[in-house]
Formats: structure tokens, C-alpha cells, sequence
């Protein structure tokens, strides 16, 4: 536990700087974890990352996440981007006699769907004008009170499991304190900008942030099961890796700009 509150200071003040400064410091921050991310993806699948088809993930979620805007590029549409890659990734099935198989194949377009959008979403936060640092900060401040609420209750009151099969220590106590915290976080930034966001919308925020974000945590932690691994990598020490860190992220943050909440 100390080596993980230490790891989750470090981590959490450098990424707090970085969304400070925005800009390209948090753009490549974030595309620097999205390719540790993906590169943790192709390992759960078995793949080295200097196979071809994992280097057309690669590729594929490059196109996804780079931020074209920044460099006054228009960016091929995601149509054109992950019919193009689905479309390679099954030719490298033919080519490889199956070496590579269709299983491969479907794996790395989801990884990289779900990756490449989950990280581009943040982007496309933190870039909204004039609010993008307090858009970014919302969220996150959702997502985590959600993961604080929800520990620290299902630690005090947690009887009922919430999903046993996938995650055995989650609870049903767990999950709703998390929602309750999110919602007092999304509440204090109503009350504090009210020129930014209203309350209703900011409520809705803080339960999407707390319920797409334990599931998030499910989705993983059902990935990691179905793969027998406990953690997806060692870059966090006390934490695992990138996407162990980032489950919630990659769900909250898609729905919150797909929905048009941010």
C-alpha cells in the first residue's frame, strides 16, 4: 500500500502538471501512453510488438490519436482509418497462412479502437476553448473521487459482491459510494463556476464519470481474467501498467465527448 501512494503522488502531481501546461507537453505525454498502453495490449494477445500486424496496430492507433489539428492537418476520417486497418489485419491473415489469425487480428483493431479513442478523447477535452483545463479537470476529478469513493466504502460497508465472477473485492456498497462521491465533486465545480456549467449537466457528468468508469475497471479486469494476468504491465510500481491505470479513462472520456457532455 505505501508503495503505491507513493507511486499515485508522483504519477498523479506529473500528470496534474502536464494538463496544467497543456499544449504539446500533454499531448505527447499522452501519446507516449497510449503506445505503452498498446504495446501492454499486443503482449496480453500473445504478440511480440514487432510482428506486422502488430505494427499496423501500431500504426492504426497512431492515426487515431495524433493530433492533426495541432499541426493545421486534416485528419483521414475514422471510417477511412479503421476500415483501412481491418482491412490490412485480415490480409495479413492470408498472408501468414494464418499465423496470424482472424482471433489476432480482431484483437489488435479492438486494442486499438479502444486505446486510440480513449486517448484522442482526452485530447479533444483538454483542447476545448476557453474551458478545455477545467473540462479535463472535472472529469478526472470524477473518475477518481468515483475510485476513492468506492474503495473506501466497499472497505466500511461492503457486504454485497457487485460482479464476483470478473472482480471478486468490488462491491455493491463499494460502487454506490463511488457514484456519491463523484456526484459531490461534479456538484462543488457547479457551485464554483457556475458561468462554465450548469448543475444538472455537471450531475450528469459526475454519475457517467462514476458509472462508465467501474465499468471501465470491469472491462479490464474481465480482459485480464480471460488472459490469466494479474496486471497488463510494470510501469507503475504498486499500480501495474498503463492501461491498468487508464481503464476508466478510456471509457469515460469517448462517452463524455461522443454525448456531447463536453
Amino acid at each position: 500500500m505505501k508503495q503505491r501512494i507513493i507511486t499515485g503522488i508522483i504519477a498523479g502531481s506529473g500528470f496534474i502538471g502536464m494538463a496544467i501546461l497543456g499544449g504539446w507537453p500533454y499531448i505527447g505525454m499522452l501519446l507516449l501512453l497510449s503506445l505503452i498502453g498498446y504495446a501492454e495490449f499486443v503482449r496480453m494477445n500473445s504478440l511480440k510488438w514487432h510482428q506486422p500486424a502488430a505494427l499496423l496496430g501500431f500504426a492504426g492507433l497512431l492515426f487515431l490519436v495524433f493530433p492533426w489539428s495541432e499541426l493545421q492537418l486534416t485528419r483521414p476520417s475514422s471510417e477511412l482509418i479503421l476500415w483501412m486497418l481491418m482491412f490490412l489485419l485480415l490480409s495479413i491473415t492470408v498472408l501468414s497462412k494464418n499465423k496470424i489469425t482472424i482471433d489476432h487480428a480482431a484483437s489488435l483493431l479492438i486494442g486499438a479502437v479502444y486505446i486510440g479513442f480513449g486517448f484522442s478523447a482526452m485530447m479533444t477535452v483538454r483542447a476545448l476553448d476557453p474551458y478545455g483545463l477545467l473540462s479535463t479537470f472535472l472529469a478526472f476529478g470524477c473518475i477518481w473521487a468515483s475510485d476513492i469513493g468506492a474503495y473506501f466504502s466497499g472497505r466500511a460497508f461492503g457486504k454485497n459482491k457487485l460482479w464476483p465472477s470478473i472482480s471478486p473485492n468490488k462491491t455493491v456498497e463499494g460502487a454506490i459510494g463511488g457514484v456519491l462521491l463523484s456526484l459531490v465533486v461534479a456538484l462543488a465545480f457547479a457551485l464554483l463556476t457556475p458561468d462554465w456549467i450548469g448543475l444538472g449537466q455537471a450531475l450528469i457528468i459526475g454519475v457517467v464519470c462514476a458509472v462508465a468508469g467501474q465499468l471501465g475497471d470491469l472491462i479490464q479486469s474481465a480482459y485480464k481474467r480471460v488472459r490469466g494476468i494479474k496486471d497488463t504491465g510494470t510501469l507503475l510500481p504498486g499500480h501495474g501498467g498503463v492501461l491498468d491505470r487508464c481503464d476508466s479513462w478510456l471509457i469515460v472520456f469517448p462517452i463524455l465527448t461522443l454525448t456531447g457532455l463536453l
